[in-house]
């Protein structure tokens, strides 16, 4: 489809994905939830690609959903998502617990890296929590802002927020829609890396995605990111063990591997 809300590009195996509607301050819409998803599909089955960083258009990363769609819900009393009927589903049929908006980021093959640049608010916001990694300007404005619309936590924030800065603090967030910088809560949990502005957040998990992009072989990148979600969702220690072993059996047989061997024999970087 023809993207209008969205726009990427792809250099050195790293796919950047700008939320592009920068005259509504990258506010959220049915049209950019369906062209996202279609991106986020057609990256992750492009071999090519093996990190996705995901950022807004400056000076904002996305402001929540877009006024005028929230003043329709309120028209209509009742919630419509505005994505099509026959939108991607990235990362769904991994574990049915993962196959819901933005929660399917976790279920993708490749990791997905949030560059917050700017203000961040509401399904903004949700979709940066469940990035795999995150980075914010220090001067990002953030808030989960559905309290003060007179709405729930909004896409599945009211779980995963506890998990990354603890109960306490996501309690805060979650009952106040209260604002908060990337600075006042550099030591939360919540980030990789707190920058100085906009444009070295984005340069910044760049630089990251690179790194794994390049220096990572991909199918263990993979393994170990279902590895990680797995055990969130409640494997036990035994089971990480297992799993861990018959990974390594299986990686081990490949070419992958075998590169990764000879590298660091001949003290060079591997060629993945």
């Amino acid at each position: 489809m023809k993207l209008t809300a969205t726009r990427y590009e792809i250099n050195s195996h790293v796919a950047t994905v700008w939320l592009h509607r920068p005259h509504r301050h990258n506010a959220w819409t049915g049209r950019m939830h369906t062209e996202y998803r279609g991106l986020l599909a057609a990256l992750d089955t492009d071999p090519d690609v093996r990190v996705i960083v995901v950022t807004g258009t400056p000076p904002t990363f996305c402001v929540g959903g877009d006024s005028e769609a929230l003043a329709g819900h309120a028209a209509r009393g009742r919630y419509d998502d505005g994505v099509r009927a026959d939108a991607a589903r990235p990362g769904y049929g991994v574990r049915p617990e993962l196959d819901a908006d933005l929660v399917c980021q976790l279920g993708m093959r490749v990791p997905v890296i949030a560059a917050v640049n700017g203000a961040c608010a509401g399904v903004g916001l949700a979709l940066a929590l469940w990035c795999d990694l995150r980075f914010v300007s220090a001067t990002a404005k953030l808030t989960t802002a559905a309290p003060k619309l007179g709405l729930p936590a909004e896409y599945g924030m009211s779980w995963i927020l506890p998990r990354l800065v603890g109960l306490t603090r996501a309690n805060d967030l979650l009952l106040s829609g209260r604002i908060v910088t990337g600075a006042e809560t550099a030591t939360w949990g919540l980030w990789n890396e707190v920058l100085a502005d906009g444009a070295t957040t984005l340069t910044a998990a760049r630089a990251y995605a690179a790194v794994l992009a390049n220096g990572v072989g991909p199918a263990a990148l993979a393994a170990t990111k279902r590895q990680i979600v797995d055990d969130l969702l409640g494997s036990d220690p035994g089971l990480s063990v297992q799993t861990s072993k018959e990974l390594l059996d299986v990686l081990t047989a490949g070419a992958e591997y075998r590169e990764g061997v000879a590298a660091l024999r001949e003290k060079r970087p591997p060629k993945f």
